[in-house]
């Protein structure tokens, strides 16, 4: 007789979609028991009184693991979602402020929600030498002083300490000269631009330091990664880096759910409305006193899966439970996301539906179930998001997938899903234009000199004389490099978010809130008149787009369309850094000039992709330098070779943390440089980031994906599970479907 426990509040759902075929696969995550090790006695006294009063009585093997080597070296823990991953850096940091009076501590989150959760965890410790305090854009100014003076350890974002502490690091004089442990949380969130910019702010902290005869230890908790040594040691600049990877935490019971909304159309390869599904499973889960979350990137399909749940649980006649769903995203004020949080760790909300707000490493508290809704871009968030259910012992993770390319991919083969490894985090420091931008910062901060190597890399001075000759720096007699003009604020023009000094600013015209920059290159783009642009899960029209002043004016929108620029697109090579024989074809990997003009744009309803209208566009044309992978082909038919690109495109993601939105393509049946039909892969920032070069590398492994990609897809000609793109220049025409999985079948043989 099986007993109550096994009887799970989820059975009947997954019996429901198993009968219907919607349940594509169901797996099990089995019970890890937990490796404890003893507190060290050595511990400082005050250190051991706080975890008693946290509740600790032990450590997991991997946070003494930490602990030990924090004195040694730059460590990064990678362990699971509710591993304790914060005590790995929390004991040595208080361990240090407990021993030392002048000791200064630095905590850097990706988000405030994050910062704000861990004052809260260090204040439980209950620590006397222990003086936390939160230093962001929120901080009234008339408080700043008093918290550099007063607190210890300071929490704080990589934008604030770019643009808000080191520019002004002469103020924060005595908390730099006793600095003694950096801690860098949330650490793959730093890829791509972002991280490039990161790593950048971080050499800066490094030189400052030093320039204050302090240098700190660098701590590191991450999700997992595959490549968590390489990320720690671009993020720092520094080589000798310990990883901590083995899970010594109990490990749950776990269910794991694949789900595909049903076919609507065989032909189209249309399928139902992943939302619809999610709001369905939430329902379900919620009216058997479930605890769940579920997870969705735009903040507007966020609060269209909580209505709808509310809707069908009121249809039901239980109001008593709709009221327990709510809606948690960015946007909201700190008081309500404060109450939300509130509300789900007591147990009075039963359901949330949220954005990746809540992926990171919050403590809302334990939960049953976690469903996310459509791929979230890497299966490292995937697996950080399901790792919220089961915190109880049992747990059901599920995952709805959509109508794009890769999460069709996933249903095709969920044994190598659910097996397959995490991706690489990817950054590139020296992009020239990040790399001089911050150098330029770095500049105001103190002079540049030729001890600077050691910390800012062996290119400094070739960069710094691009500089020179830009007008930006001028050198001194004694070599050494200085501002031309001492009195602007480089920090001040420079955001973390964009790849380019001279972005474009998106103005909300309602509230005159900045609510973003975008590239100057790809500006045209994405931000051009009349363009549907989504920032943050948030809907806007584009009203006007003027480049010479670099502003876009754009105001919320709700319509039921998107758009998709028309442009043309050239390629020149401009260096061949490396090249080889790969599947039959010549591959090459190098630095492009992308030419691109906007043309026109279409409209598009959402609900069946349909084109509403073309509307013509007069934009200058502009140019950026990225990098590129390009091949050589004998075949010259161009809606292969386009289907082949646009598939490569989509399943690029699985090899590098990034999105397709940060990858461009072009292909052509003839090619000036080439004399040959070539196909080009290219990174969407200016400079490139790596995407591309991880591209080249894993070059075998990307075609046998995007082959297996088309040539599986059960529609007829090509649809937006397989070689059809969202961000087609050339909307999507031509295409040949069965001609790309040919060429791609051939090369593979």
């Amino acid at each position: 007789m099986a007993s109550v426990r096994e009887i799970q509040p989820w059975d009947e759902l997954l019996q429901a979609g198993r009968a219907d075929e919607r349940l594509v696969r169901q797996a099990m995550e089995h019970e890890r028991f937990p490796q404890r090790v003893q507190i060290p006695p050595e511990l400082h006294p005050d250190v051991r009184a706080g975890l008693a009063r946290r509740g600790v009585e032990f450590l997991y093997s991997h946070q003494a693991q930490a602990l030990e080597s924090a004195w040694e070296r730059t460590t990064i823990t990678t362990t699971g979602t509710a591993s304790g991953k914060s005590l790995c850096f929390q004991l040595p940091t208080l361990e240090i402020l407990s021993r030392d009076a002048r000791a200064r501590a630095l905590f850097l989150y990706p988000a405030k929600a994050l910062a704000q959760d861990q004052a809260r965890a260090l204040h439980a410790f209950g620590l006397k030498r222990l003086r936390p305090a939160i230093y962001d854009g929120d901080t009234p100014r008339e408080q700043r002083a008093d918290l550099r003076r007063r607190a210890n350890l300071i929490l704080t974002n990589p934008d604030m300490l770019h643009v808000g502490i080191l520019p002004n690091h002469t103020a924060w004089g005595d908390f730099f000269k006793n600095l003694a442990v950096v801690v860098i949380d949330e650490a793959h969130v730093y890829r791509g631009v972002f991280g490039s910019h990161v790593a950048n702010v971080l050499r800066r902290l490094r030189r400052i330091c030093e320039l204050h005869g302090t240098a700190p230890r660098f701590l590191l908790a991450s999700a997992t990664i595959a490549n968590p040594a390489e990320l720690a040691s671009r993020l720092t600049g520094l080589d000798d880096v310990e990883v901590i990877a083995r899970d010594g935490s109990p490990g749950t019971n776990r269910t794991i759910a694949i789900w595909n909304p049903p076919l609507v159309d065989d032909a189209s390869g249309e399928r139902g409305s992943a939302l619809a599904e999610a709001a369905n499973l939430l329902v379900k889960l919620v009216t058997e006193e479930a605890r769940t979350i579920v997870f969705m990137k735009s903040r507007k399909a966020v609060e269209l899966i909580a209505r709808f749940a509310v809707l069908e649980l009121q249809r039901r006649g239980r109001a008593d439970l709709a009221d327990r769903i709510a809606p948690y995203r960015a946007g909201y004020t700190p008081q309500q996301r404060r109450e939300l949080e509130a509300r789900l760790v007591s147990g009075d909300l039963l359901g949330v539906v949220a954005t990746d707000a809540l992926e990171l490493g919050i403590d809302i508290g334990a939960l049953d179930a976690a469903i996310c809704v459509t791929f979230p871009g890497t299966v490292a968030s995937l697996r950080q998001m399901w790792g919220r259910a089961g915190r109880r012992g049992r747990g059901l993770a599920v995952y709805v997938a959509g109508e794009d390319a890769l999460d069709q991919f996933f249903c095709r083969h969920p044994d190598e899903f659910l097996e397959r490894p995490v991706e690489a985090a990817i950054l590139d420091h020296e992009n020239e234009q990040l790399y001089t931008a911050h150098l330029l910062c770095a500049a105001h901060e103190a002079p540049l000199e030729q001890a600077d190597a050691e910390v800012l890399g062996p290119n400094w001075r070739a960069f710094a004389e691009l500089l020179v000759g830009s007008g930006d720096l001028r050198e001194r007699p004694d070599g050494t490099f200085v501002p031309r003009r001492a009195d602007e604020y480089p920090a001040g023009a420079l955001s973390l978010r964009s790849a380019a000094r001279d972005g474009v600013a998106i103005i909300d015209l309602e509230s005159g809130e900045l609510i973003g920059t975008v590239d100057a290159g790809p500006a045209p783009s994405t931000v051009h008149q009349g363009a549907v642009y989504l920032h943050g899960g948030r809907q806007f029209e584009v009203v006007t787009l003027d480049l010479d002043d670099r502003r876009a004016l754009v105001r919320p929108f709700d319509g039921d369309w998107y758009t998709q620029a028309k442009k043309q697109t050239d390629t020149e090579i401009e260096r061949v850094l490396a090249s080889r024989e790969a599947l039959g074809v010549k591959l090459h990997f190098g630095t492009v000039v992308v030419s691109e003009q906007v043309l026109a744009y279409q409209r598009k309803r959402i609900a069946d992709h349909e084109a509403i209208d073309l509307v013509p566009l007069d934009l200058p044309q502009t140019s950026f330098v990225t990098q590129a992978l390009w091949y050589e082909l004998a075949d010259d038919d161009l809606g292969t070779l386009h289907a082949a690109e646009h598939s490569q495109i989509a399943v690029l993601p699985l090899l590098a943390m990034c999105d397709r939105w940060d990858i461009g393509g072009l292909s052509t049946n003839w090619h000036p440089q080439t004399g040959t039909p070539t196909i080009f892969i290219y990174d969407g920032h200016p400079g490139g980031i790596g995407i591309a070069r991880r591209g080249y590398e894993a070059f075998e492994r990307l075609v046998g994906d995007a082959h297996r990609l088309v040539s599986e897809c059960p529609c007829e000609s090509g649809c937006p599970s397989c070689v059809q793109s969202p961000k087609c220049g050339n909307l999507n025409e031509p295409l040949s479907k069965a001609g790309s999985a040919a060429l791609m079948r051939a090369m593979l043989a």
